[in-house]
């Protein structure tokens, strides 16, 4: 900017030019003089002495004046011209507005006219600025920093009691050193003044902002709090406390800066002729820094309330923006030092989060909690307060905090009800008593162990004896614990006891009161669950001896609570009111008892323990000394034994039970049948769970030991029995589905337990061989009695043979379902139905037999086609004859084969007289069962005339009674046999062709061979 101005004379551009070549730390006092002083141009001078900012303030302040002192010449000019001439006419004063009117214009018309005094002017203006920063910035590098300890000073503090310390005074002062600014002083005369201040605060060099203020007050006021928000909200008010807003507690009202500018009076170039200069348009060759902050200004003092607001505010945003409530604390307490006044409840508010967040214990994940904030705590309803206290409380130290933080919150809103003109003197235990009706246990444990009865009433927590009942019984009857008896009986141990006589009214109110309450404890759609607040609502109103009354309850209860728990079948303690009067609830609860004892994995394995256990179990079911039932009181003795027995079985402590059974003292005295009873009614339920069939291992094995525990009996054998026989019908490998084995619980569910048996058969080739293990197994399938279930079973060993083409076998077996079958028929009327089933089964079974094409042996057929004809119903006779005809042709064919080979036949004609006359006999017989007339068969074979003449009378005696009418299909013709099988017979045709066959069937059986 200097080089645009020219010098007059040779030694004046040697100069300049000199000045020009300068680097700015080359420049000293003496090079100024020797550089400017000669040069005559005063703007140039003065434009150079503005253009350079220097590092060492006395050579910055040596050009400083010097630029000063050249623009007094164009000041004493500007001045003259302001000051005017006195002699003006009075005519052109008139036309102006005002004196300082015209003074501006006189001036103005100057500075068109002298543009270089105009620029002089501007030029001072700027270097008197300067020259205040300047001073500003020595005085805070001499008075207003900070020192900074070296490592000496430090090691010297940890001799706090040096005898020496005096005399080390003077060292340990030389070995601090000021902390320098962390601007330059070409930056620091470089930035505008409200930049310089809002940085310094922000760097926390308070002193200096101090000193900006009191200097630079009357440009920084209206900015105060624009400089005040760039202070770290982590800084303590009683560090930056010069600076915060006072109040006048006469006026109520903010006080303004005490201002102590570097010159009290300003210069004209700052007044009128700034306001002259800025009515014309002059290039500026320099101006001021300006400030980038453009704050909301604030140029008049605030009211009380506006101040109220701002500290209000300010705290707000440092608990918002990092949450150091030390530093909240301490601008609340410097504004209350102050006089200021509506800051209480902030100030109660910002202690009690203090406490929270420093006082209470916290988990390590909540150490950096998101919502503690001022807004958050102020939304906190109390009762959620109160639990933001104590959430991580513990049993050891839930009642010091309580003492230490909840109760002084407590006191805090009881004094803003009574400030707010809404007195609550129960809102304090109304608190407290919520939040121990939600507690844990463990925590409420705590608390009644700091509100003993015994302690100090000043030391204790909960200082009313019948609360202290109520809050107890609203607490463990409201609970779901089922693994906190210890700590419940703790609970109960540091409650009051009152000696209270009752009579018989009192103690049956009481009564009432308790049953009223296991009703209230039902669930039900509306209240699903009482919770333990819902119980002292309850409790609330009861007096002195209910409460006394449901103390003794609660004792006995816990002691239950606890032998349940003892044997693995815990349960709420509210079970035992809900159960008093209901025994279909005790009787399942001590089945559960006496059956989870022995089925945990720490099932119990002595002797003594079962004892122990049933020691219990008849205790709960007396009364204890207090007179109050247990909790199986609806239970008998003899119940309880039975039930004991059940669980001591399905636990497999079978040699235990024996013992207990048959001891010397009979520790269980039950009836034989009863224990009888119990046995089958175990091994059945481990039957019935039983997975494998096999009774050498698992629950199978278990319900076939079961049954030794009883005296023998026929229940008790015929069930041995069956588990036997599924043992060898899983042993055959009988599937329920393709993959899947059969399970013991089907088949004892199979209706028809003979269907088992065929399955037997058809899936195993060769068990029909083995005829006595079969019906072994009918046996033992609880069948043994039944002979038609013999029969059956014989006819699908006999059916079974046949299929395998094992016809000798096939026979024997046929004889011994005659044998049963006949048997029954001559025990039984032939009206009885197992009669008819046996002998149906029994004559279908030899039918089949007797007819089969390959079966070879003919006189066998025709004794089983005989024993067919001896156990059909009449309705089918006909066809047994029909078949007996077919193998007797078969028969007469071969033989007279063998004739005209001439074969000995004598062997076989005997063979076939007897067996003609069984056929007679049997027909016979037959025949009177059909109310025949007596054809005299011989009992040996006849001729061929008397045969067919017999054959004939018999024929029509028969037919007139045999019923053939249509009757379709036939069931038992031949598989070849076409024709027969598939005609049909109506009317006379049917009568004739039954006429015939039966002519036929006679004839043969008469001994006729045409």
């Amino acid at each position: 900017m200097a080089s645009s101005f020219t010098a007059a004379t040779s030694s004046e551009k040697d100069l300049c030019k000199l000045w020009m070549g300068l680097s700015d730390d080359q420049i000293t006092p003496e090079l100024i003089r020797q550089c400017l002083d000669p040069i005559t141009d005063d703007l140039w001078v003065t434009a150079a002495c503005a253009e350079r900012l220097l590092e060492d303030p006395v050579v910055q302040r040596s050009l400083l004046e010097t630029g000063l002192q050249r623009t007094e010449p164009a000041l004493h000019r500007s001045r003259a011209i302001f000051e005017g001439d006195e002699e003006e006419e009075e005519e052109e004063r008139s036309r102006l507005d005002t004196e300082e009117q015209r003074r501006r214009n006189a001036l103005a018309s100057h500075f068109k006219d002298e543009p270089a005094d105009a620029q002089l002017c501007r030029l001072r203006a700027i270097l008197l600025c300067r020259l205040d920063i300047l001073n500003t910035f020595v005085q805070i590098c001499e008075q207003a920093l900070p020192l900074q300890e070296t490592e000496t000073d430090r090691a010297d503090d940890e001799w706090a009691d040096d005898p020496w310390e005096d005399a080390a005074l003077a060292t340990s002062s030389a070995s601090q050193t000021k902390v320098s600014l962390p601007l330059l002083l070409p930056e620091f005369l470089n930035i505008g003044l409200v930049d310089l201040a809002c940085l310094l605060a922000s760097l926390e060099f308070y002193a200096a902002v101090g000193v900006l203020v009191r200097r630079h007050g009357l440009y920084l006021w209206p900015y105060r709090f624009a400089i005040l928000e760039n202070i770290p909200e982590q800084a303590l008010a009683s560090e930056y406390r010069e600076l915060l807003p006072k109040i006048d507690v006469t006026l109520r009202r903010e006080v303004s800066y005490r201002a102590e500018p570097w010159r009290p009076e300003g210069d004209r170039t700052e007044g009128v002729i700034h306001a002259a200069l800025e009515a014309i348009e002059i290039p500026q060759l320099l101006e001021l820094p300006r400030d980038t902050v453009q704050p909301v200004p604030y140029s008049s003092p605030l009211n009380e309330n506006s101040l109220v607001e701002w500290y209000q505010g300010r705290i707000q945003h440092i608990i918002s923006v990092t949450g150091a409530l030390d530093s909240a604390l301490s601008l609340v307490q410097h504004a209350a030092s102050q006089g200021l006044q509506g800051l209480d409840e902030i100030a109660e508010d910002l202690q009690l989060l203090s406490r929270l967040i420093y006082d209470v214990p916290h988990s390590d994940d909540s150490a950096l909690h998101a919502e503690w904030s001022l807004d958050w705590w102020k939304s906190l309803p109390p009762a959620a307060a109160v639990n933001a206290f104590l959430e991580h409380a513990t049993r050891d130290n839930v009642a010091k905090l309580v003492q230490k933080v909840v109760n002084p919150y407590l006191f805090v809103l009881e004094a803003r009800q009574e400030r707010r003109g809404h007195s609550d003197p129960e809102l304090p235990r109304r608190l407290l008593y919520g939040y121990i009706l939600q507690a844990p246990l463990d925590i409420v444990a705590g608390v009644f162990e700091a509100s003993k009865p015994t302690l100090p009433p000043a030391q204790r927590l909960l200082r009313d004896d019948e609360d202290m009942a109520r809050l107890a019984l609203s607490c463990l009857y409201g609970s779901d614990k089922l693994d906190e008896w210890p700590t419940m009986s703790q609970i109960f141990e540091c409650l009051p006891a009152w000696n209270i006589t009752e009579d018989e009214d009192v103690a049956d109110e009481a009564d009432t009161t308790m049953t009223s309450l296991a009703t209230y404890l039902v669930p039900s759609t509306s209240q699903p669950r009482v919770t333990p607040a819902d119980l002292y609502i309850f409790f609330r109103p009861l007096p002195l001896t209910a409460l006394s009354r449901a103390l003794d309850f609660l004792d006995v209860h816990l002691e239950s609570g606890e032998i349940f728990s003892r044997w693995s079948v815990p349960t709420p303690l509210r079970w035992f009111l809900q159960s008093r009067d209901n025994v279909s609830e005790q009787r399942a609860w001590a089945n559960r008892m006496a059956h989870r004892a022995g089925g945990t994995e720490d099932s119990l394995q002595s002797q003594e323990d079962w004892e122990w256990l049933l020691e219990d179990m008849l205790k709960l079911s007396g009364s204890g000394e207090s007179g109050l039932k247990g909790a199986f009181c609806l239970l008998g003795r003899e119940e309880i034994l039975r039930i004991f027995l059940s669980g001591l079985l399905s636990s497999g402590q079978f040699g235990v039970a024996r013992n207990m059974l048959r001891s010397h003292g009979k520790i269980l005295m039950l009836d034989p049948l009863a224990v009888e009873e119990i046995c089958l009614s175990v091994s059945q339920e481990f039957y019935d769970n039983a997975t494998s069939g096999n009774y050498h291992f698992g629950d199978m094995k278990l319900a076939y030991e079961c049954l030794d525990v009883p005296r023998p009996s026929e229940r008790i054998l015929r069930e041995k029995e069956f588990i036997e026989a599924t043992s060898r019908l899983c042993a055959y490998n009988l599937m329920s589905r393709p993959g899947i084995p059969i399970t013991p619980i089907e088949i004892r569910l199979s209706k028809d337990r003979l269907s088992l048996v065929s399955r037997v058969l058809s899936s195993n080739g060769e068990a029909y061989k083995h005829v006595q293990v079969i019906l072994e197994l009918v046996h033992k399938l609880g069948l043994r009695d039944d002979v038609v279930a013999e029969v059956k079973t014989l006819a699908m060993l006999t059916d079974t043979a046949l299929n395998a083409d094992d016809f000798d076998r096939a026979y024997e077996t046929s004889e011994m379902m005659v044998v049963k079958a006949q048997g029954l028929r001559a025990t039984s009327s032939a009206d009885d139905p197992k009669v008819q089933q046996a002998s149906e089964v029994s004559w279908v079974s030899c039918f089949q037999l007797g007819r089969h094409p390959e079966f070879e042996d003919t006189d066998k057929k025709t004794i089983m086609l005989g024993r067919a004809m001896e156990l059909a119903p009449a309705e089918t006779l006909g066809d047994v004859l029909s078949a007996w005809h077919r193998l007797e042709a078969e028969d007469l064919a071969q033989r007279r084969e063998k004739r005209r080979r001439d074969t000995p036949a004598s062997d076989g004609s005997r063979k076939k007289a007897s067996t003609q006359t069984f056929v007679a006999s049997t027909l016979a017989s037959r025949l009177q069962q059909l109310h025949m007339p007596d054809l005299h068969m011989p009992s040996s074979p006849l001729a061929h005339s008397d045969a067919a003449a017999l054959a004939g009378k018999a024929f029509h005696s028969v037919a007139a009674n045999l019923p053939f009418g249509g009757r379709g299909r036939s069931l038992f013709s031949q598989p070849g046999d076409r024709s027969r099988s598939s005609s049909r017979f109506e009317g006379g045709e049917a009568s004739a062709q039954a006429t015939r066959v039966l002519q036929k069937g006679l004839g043969w059986l008469l001994g006729d061979e045409s």
